[in-house]
């Protein structure tokens, strides 16, 4: 009930902010334009539109994760507020878990009213609606979910800036692991090899998500594989939430 009670009070506190609200706006409006947008373009208007509307779902969603998620803690410590709430009968496990549920409960909605936007511009342009983008949607959420938990995990022990420039670096590096074992595999340097292996492996592999083209180009995706990606992500939510935990459990707020 106090896990629940929390994620409540944050999806609250977050639907509440002006900065939501813009980001979703935008959102909104470059999924409405791409239909103008792919007007001026050459080639198939409508995967234009899915690209567009995906891949700013993607976008704005990943901006959210980062600068909302890494405010989850540092704006109750800035308040003073978490002063008040570790010294009440409430686990800083629950603290820390309420918040980050509380934001998934909020990239939820709003996954849901980007799709919601999208499904009606294709039913705009085409006439009929189509569902065969539901799985790029579930594995950007899915995606969505492990950056705020980096974000979560960088905001229980980093600055608000540096948090968000090491979970930005993590998004860019998640996009770019298979180049980094390729570049290790080529490399003449046994150190350098090393170090990427291990970045390789340590870092999320973002691109698991990353099934917009298939979806754009009518390419099936076996349930197997989706299933992989979601239990993938799941896998690394929980490993990351772990982390933060210990960092926030061990924390000293005196």
């Amino acid at each position: 009930m106090k896990v629940y009670a929390i994620a409540v009070n944050t999806f609250k506190e977050v639907i509440r902010d002006k900065i939501f609200y813009t980001l979703v706006f935008f959102a909104v409006l470059l999924v409405g334009a791409s239909v103008a947008m792919s007007s001026l373009s050459v080639g198939d208007r409508l995967k234009i539109i899915e690209d567009l509307a995906l891949g700013s779902m993607n976008i704005f969603g990943v901006i959210i994760a980062i600068f909302v998620g890494i405010g989850l803690v540092d704006k109750e410590i800035q308040k003073k507020t978490v002063y008040t709430i570790v010294s009440k009968p409430i686990n800083r496990y629950e603290f820390l878990l309420g918040k980050y549920l509380g934001l998934c409960l909020t990239l939820a909605v709003y996954i849901l009213v980007m799709t919601a936007v999208f499904m009606a511009v294709l039913f705009l342009y085409t006439g009929s609606i189509h569902l065969w983008f539901m799985n790029a949607v579930l594995l950007t959420y899915m995606e969505l979910i492990v950056i705020t938990a980096t974000a979560l995990l960088f905001s229980t022990f980093s600055t608000p800036t540096l948090s968000a420039a090491y979970t930005m670096a993590v998004f860019v590096i998640g996009h770019l692991t298979s180049d980094l074992k390729g570049l290790g595999d080529k490399t003449g340097s046994m150190i350098k090899k090393v170090v990427l292996e291990f970045l390789y492996y340590f870092l999320p592999n973002l691109d698991n998500f990353n099934i917009r083209s298939e979806a754009v180009h009518g390419v099936a995706v076996s349930w197997g594989y989706i299933a992989f990606a979601v239990s993938y992500g799941l896998l690394y939510v929980a490993i990351l939430i772990a982390a933060s935990v210990i960092i926030f459990q061990n924390r000293d707020f005196k």
